[in-house]
């Protein structure tokens, strides 16, 4: 995979999510059959379509002040095709706003990543962090811990991979630790189990991946207003990926003290 164009200097090299200060709140924008969508624990049959177009999720956002979103690939992330057109073009209008993107979803090779990181600033591994993960240590090194981010996806604890189809038998505390070790300098925590469901945080498991890994921690799952904001504060954690809870209005966006 490769693209003409680079990533505009304008967003190249960027300061990383949260250097700003305070806790981070960035808006998710998933894409599945070329929609921005919400799953319902992962599962690509429930789904709610909030944009016919991703691109417009991403005005909307944009509109509202976002500096960075995190854009997810699912059909990549599910083997079932890309939607590759529709995320350059939403890369390209944030790129024109000044903010950044991070995009995740079956990237799971050398070829994928450099193709992304040609046009923005990070990309998101997931499955490979359990089966590849001298992949991780080579992005680390060739492109800085600045732009790799792991997203560790976890069901009743254990960390779920390929779209979160299957689950391994890797414990989320255990590849926390891994993935420190390997010179990653922050994590996306994910409770698979509360994903677009609106229930709120779980605090426990949020802790004890707080408690595993030194560095910067992101997390989702579950928020369902801006009480869980405050716990994933209060945890320690450095902000939260929101998404049904932005589209449905119960979380406030831009978050004010």
């Amino acid at each position: 995979m490769s693209w003409p164009s680079e990533m505009p200097e304008s967003v190249r090299g960027t300061r990383a999510r949260g250097t700003e200060g305070g806790f981070a709140v960035v808006p998710c924008v998933d894409v599945q059959g070329g929609c921005a969508v919400r799953l319902t624990e992962g599962d690509p049959t429930r789904e709610t379509v909030y944009y016919p177009d991703p691109v417009a999720a991403g005005r909307h956002w944009l509109g509202l002040g976002a500096r960075e979103l995190h854009v997810v690939d699912l059909d990549a992330a599910l083997g079932a095709g890309d939607n590759r057109g529709a995320i350059e073009a939403l890369a390209a209008l944030a790129a024109e706003h000044g903010a950044r993107v991070e995009v995740g979803g079956g990237v799971r090779s050398l070829e994928v990543a450099d193709a992304w990181l040609a046009r923005v600033q990070r990309v998101v591994l997931g499955t490979v962090a359990v089966t590849d993960p001298a992949l991780v240590a080579s992005l680390v090194a060739r492109y800085g811990p600045e732009r790799i981010v792991v997203s560790v996806d976890a069901r009743d604890g254990r960390v779920a991979v390929r779209g979160w189809v299957e689950t391994s038998a890797v414990e989320a505390t255990e590849l926390a630790r891994r993935m420190a070790a390997l010179g990653v300098r922050e994590l996306i925590y994910t409770d698979v189990s509360r994903d677009g469901t609106l229930q709120g945080v779980d605090p426990e498991p949020v802790a004890r991946v707080r408690a595993a890994f030194p560095h910067r921690l992101i997390a989702g799952g579950g928020v369902a207003t801006d009480a869980d904001l405050d716990l994933y504060e209060r945890l320690g954690l450095d902000g939260a990926i929101v998404g049904r809870a932005l589209y449905e209005g119960t979380v406030r966006y831009p978050r004010t003290a």
